[in-house]
């Protein structure tokens, strides 16, 4: 086939990917910079000797424990040195890593562990209450507790510290299979509103992990890097771009609990992170930080965007504050997360994803899968190292989205003469907001359960720095009233904060066809007109 991007890549040999676990990748960091800082932490530095001593005294202390190959674990964390050591302890005994929201609800939790079957869950003090109340519908083999404090907790979780502190060390690694078994389970919606599991394998992980190293070129050297994880780790695009590559090239971590732009500029002007793998929300608030040139942000040398698009004003501006230019990429959970990336050696094009990624094959087709040429919209098709093995235990999901070795990615794009790639909408109705994916449906179907509703409707409407909110329009039933507050108070109950509609509008009707089908289009193109007048 046709790849006019190979032309802009630094080595013009074919990158070798190497079979191996994602358990290696910390492994080797451990050999060959035992001494060398791993993680800072709210000023607290673990080097990789005492992170790869964690590792395997928790591995230890979970193989005492009964766990097996295969066994899934559920990481239910905020950012923390404790998600980092869970992470590789379950990956050196071969367990399946179940990647958790610790801000999911009881019935988005239940959603998972009742199709994942987790045999334990590691979770934080923000997860406790909602795994309280899973207790009495799903049992759990273990909880384990991160950062434990009070005695009711205390009772309920197992303390990880302690264990820890006093695991033995395991002996040797379980074997894996790279590219059969799967070492992580990502969750991510389905045209349904109801979440699938892409089972990620070690070699999708790995590969994907060497893909963005080789994006990066000379401009990443091994040993010297600090980069700054501020996107949360149990998200795929930081697992991957911000830790597994981290340790990868044996970088500083500088962790972040989260994104709070106060206290991640002190931390930038005192570390000095060099890579900075980010979504938009956070560029944006660095933009228009009123003191953002007194920190020293030009200490940054690579940036790059995920989970969203950037709008254009904003890479601009981060440029002129930094001397550094966002790399914009694209990618899926169902792809480990990276496909594309605007290559830092080589021709830069803003508003573009860039070429596909080492190793990655694209190509762009029409309704009649006809691939069509440069400067055509279609839906773009991946294939590559890194793209999944399917969904779990849901192989009518998996042969829509896999055909043929191709991923259907269900985005619209277009590609130019040079290979460089463009997404210009989404055949899915999905929406994101801060970097998450939200899905119309799952709201939707909330809003139905509500007593007043009669009818509900959820778009993502543009806005000029979340890029996107979720706007719902509902119908009452007859005789009845809507009050809004109430209802926003209702799906906090029901959904994550950022899945809740920052705006509602009661309307009469909704707009349908003449066999009934809602025609989402015409409200966003509403919304759009009116935006537009004022």
């Amino acid at each position: 086939m046709n790849r006019p991007w190979s032309k802009f890549y630094e080595n013009d040999k074919p990158v070798q990917l190497p079979v191996i676990s994602v358990y290696s990748l910390l492994n080797s960091a451990v050999k060959k910079y035992r001494s060398k800082t791993a993680i800072i932490f709210e000023d607290s530095k673990t080097s990789y000797g005492e992170l790869g001593d964690q590792v395997i005294r928790l591995a230890g202390k979970w193989r005492e424990m009964g766990f097996e190959k295969g066994d899934r674990i559920g990481l239910m964390l905020a950012n923390h040195p404790h998600y980092i050591v869970s992470y590789y302890a379950a990956h050196a005994l071969g367990l399946v890593v179940v990647q958790i929201n610790p801000m999911y609800t009881t019935r988005e939790l239940l959603q998972i562990v009742n199709d994942s079957q987790v045999k334990a869950i590691v979770a934080d003090p923000l997860a406790s209450n909602t795994i309280k109340q899973l207790e009495s519908v799903y049992e759990c083999t273990y909880l384990f507790g991160s950062q434990l404090t009070s005695g009711g907790e205390k009772d309920r979780f197992i303390n990880l510290d302690e264990l820890i502190a006093f695991g033995v060390p395991l002996d040797t690694p379980e074997q894996v299979n790279p590219q059969e078994d799967v070492a992580v389970i990502q969750y991510t919606g389905g045209t349904t509103g109801k979440m699938k599991g892409a089972m990620l394998t070690h070699y999708n992980l790995t590969s994907n992990v060497v893909q963005s190293f080789e994006m990066y070129g000379s401009t990443m050297v091994p040993g010297k890097e600090t980069v700054l994880v501020a996107t949360p780790l149990y998200h795929v695009y930081a697992m991957t771009s911000a830790m597994n590559l981290g340790i990868y090239i044996g970088a500083d971590l500088l962790l972040f609990r989260k994104f709070e732009v106060n206290h991640v500029l002190e931390n930038i002007k005192k570390y000095k992170p060099t890579f900075f793998p980010g979504v938009p929300k956070m560029y944006n608030a660095f933009v228009n930080h009123p003191e953002a040139d007194k920190y020293e942000l030009n200490c940054l040398k690579m940036c790059s965007c995920g989970s969203a698009p950037l709008p254009i004003e904003i890479i601009k501006r981060f440029e002129e504050l930094t001397g550094t230019r966002i790399a914009e990429g694209f990618g899926l959970s169902e792809s480990s997360p990276s496909t594309h990336r605007n290559p830092a050696f080589g021709k830069k094009k803003i508003g573009s994803i860039g070429i596909p990624v080492p190793q990655t094959d694209c190509i762009i087709i029409d309704e009649n899968n006809i691939e069509l040429g440069p400067h055509s919209v279609g839906e773009l098709l991946i294939k590559g190292p890194q793209i999944m093995k399917g969904y779990w235990h849901n192989d009518i999901e998996t042969n829509k989205a896999l055909q043929n070795g191709w991923l259907y990615t269900g985005d619209l794009a277009t590609m130019d003469d040079e290979g460089y790639f463009y997404i210009v909408g989404r055949k899915k109705e999905m929406i994101i907001v801060g970097g998450f994916n939200i899905y119309p449906q799952e709201v939707e179907g909330v809003l139905y359960e509500h007593p007043d509703i009669k009818e509900a409707a959820v778009v993502g409407i543009p806005h000029k720095e979340l890029g996107e909110i979720v706007k719902a329009y509902v119908v009452p039933k007859d005789g009845r009233q809507i009050d809004l507050e109430e209802l926003r108070g209702y799906c906090y109950t029901k959904l994550t904060p950022y899945k809740v509609p920052k705006s509602i509008e009661v309307r009469d009707s909704l707009p349908r066809n003449t066999v009934g089908k809602l025609l989402k289009r015409l409200l966003i193109k509403e919304e759009t007109e009116r935006e537009q007048g004022n």
